[in-house]
């Protein structure tokens, strides 16, 4: 029986890397659309008739995402 290569640089199939880079984007979604209804949230309960909690609570979810992103191909291509 052949030792499993357990290095980091094995070559993922692509049907893997589809499914990692797509849950990426779903993942995304979800984190921007939460953090979103938390601003939200934040603001109907300070009173605020701008949406400036709604909108930083984005903007800082779509950042880390983009970071997780550029974490993970950075990972995957050395």
């Amino acid at each position: 029986m052949a030792p499993i290569d357990p290095s980091p640089n094995k070559k993922l199939r692509p049907s893997n890397t589809y499914l990692k880079y797509s849950s990426l984007g779903l993942q995304l979604l979800a984190a921007i659309a939460f953090f979103g209804w938390l601003g939200y949230l934040l603001d109907r309960q300070l009173g605020i008739q701008f949406p400036a909690f709604m909108l930083t609570f984005g903007f800082v979810a779509f950042g880390g995402m983009l970071y997780q992103v550029y974490r993970s191909i950075k990972r995957d291509n050395p």
